[in-house]
């Protein structure tokens, strides 16, 4: 049959498909709702014909028959946060290679937000979840997790065995964040906290006290400034360290946004960094590339992170793992760049201080 007898694209039917494959249109049905269970050449057939013909499937009509609205919600504690930008682009591209489509539920750190991506939960409007909050949403005395859907943690971990994680090694790189300050010979150090009570803040701030204990270090040789993942917090800690007498010369900040705040507010009185003060952060996100100096952190492999996710969640959905199989934790790699040096001598750098 010429190809110009056909309809436009918009005309033709599965029938025309089934004609032009040889086949039944229930074969055809069965090769675009269910193709594992036909034969490879039956496929292949049917397949090529879908192309020749510019056949389009009902895309509502699949979701009715495999029960499947093709849709995962992916819940974000703050959009702005450079993080989660690039974890969501992760997470869309995987996504997008298996046919399914995102739903971004943002909160802006504020929990009555929850109600409306539990409810979307709860009516089954989506076939799975991401949680990137650390916790499961709730809306009342009802949770999330009653709507049955798979669910994955990613980012902070959450604290339930039914539900894999998707993380880094949060400790870890606190703890080495440490041993690298001390290499350079810094036994005093500051601690620019993250968000009180969230998960990634514990693990961060515990494995700084274990890098402390195993330096010979203890609590006189370290000072804790508390405040949110934001650059506000690095800036307040700066005030409190300019305010010090006997300041740390090595800093720590759980987040490369606090972790650049500081700096640019104690460099406004002319602190050197790193001569005066090593800084390094924890994230890798793009804009700490640019500051002057490029900042030491901790890179997070967050593209990474999004996809691996991502794609555990497709597995849980396909029914191919169990939850309880799967507890991934990505490990992010120091870079180790212009805010961080050796400690200059003490005399010194008492000097630099009494004449400022």
């Amino acid at each position: 049959m010429s190809r110009k007898r056909w309809r436009s694209v918009k005309e033709i039917r599965i029938a025309d498909v089934a004609r032009l494959a040889g086949v039944s249109t229930a074969t055809v049905s069965r090769v675009l709702s269910d193709p594992d269970k036909v034969r490879k050449k039956t496929h292949d057939l049917v397949m090529e014909a879908v192309r020749r013909s510019g056949y389009i499937p009902n895309s509502t009509a699949q979701k009715l028959r495999t029960r499947r609205t093709m849709n995962v919600l992916v819940v974000a504690p703050r959009l702005t946060n450079p993080v989660f930008a690039e974890v969501l682009r992760g997470v869309d591209d995987e996504l997008t290679e298996s046919g399914y489509g995102i739903i971004i539920g943002n909160l802006d750190n504020r929990r009555e937000r929850e109600a409306r991506y539990v409810d979307l939960a709860l009516s089954r409007q989506v076939d799975g979840v991401l949680l990137l909050t650390g916790y499961i949403p709730g809306n009342g005395r009802r949770s999330m997790k009653e709507a049955g859907l798979p669910i994955v943690g990613m980012c902070a971990a959450i604290d339930d065995r039914s539900i894999p994680n998707v993380v880094v090694q949060d400790r870890e790189s606190a703890r080495r964040a440490v041993e690298y300050l001390v290499r350079l010979g810094h036994r005093r150090l500051g601690y620019i906290s993250g968000t009180i009570g969230s998960i990634i803040e514990t693990e961060r701030y515990a494995g700084f006290c274990e890098g402390i204990a195993e330096a010979g270090l203890g609590a006189a040789d370290f000072v804790r400034w508390e405040g949110p993942f934001v650059f506000s917090t690095g800036v307040a800690a700066a005030e409190g360290f300019l305010q010090m007498k006997e300041r740390p010369t090595g800093i720590f900040a759980a987040c490369d946004e606090s972790a650049i705040g500081f700096i640019k507010r104690v460099r406004a009185e002319r602190i050197r960094v790193p001569q005066d003060v090593s800084v390094i952060g924890f994230d890798g996100i793009e804009f700490a590339d640019y500051t002057e100096p490029a900042l030491t952190t901790f890179r997070q492999p967050l593209y990474e992170l999004g996809r691996t996710g991502a794609d555990v969640l497709m597995r849980m959905i396909g029914g191919e793992m169990r939850p309880e199989d799967w507890s991934i934790r990505l490990e992010p790699t120091l870079l180790e760049r212009g805010t961080t040096g050796p400690v200059l001598h003490k005399d010194f750098a008492s000097l630099r201080r009494s004449r400022m």
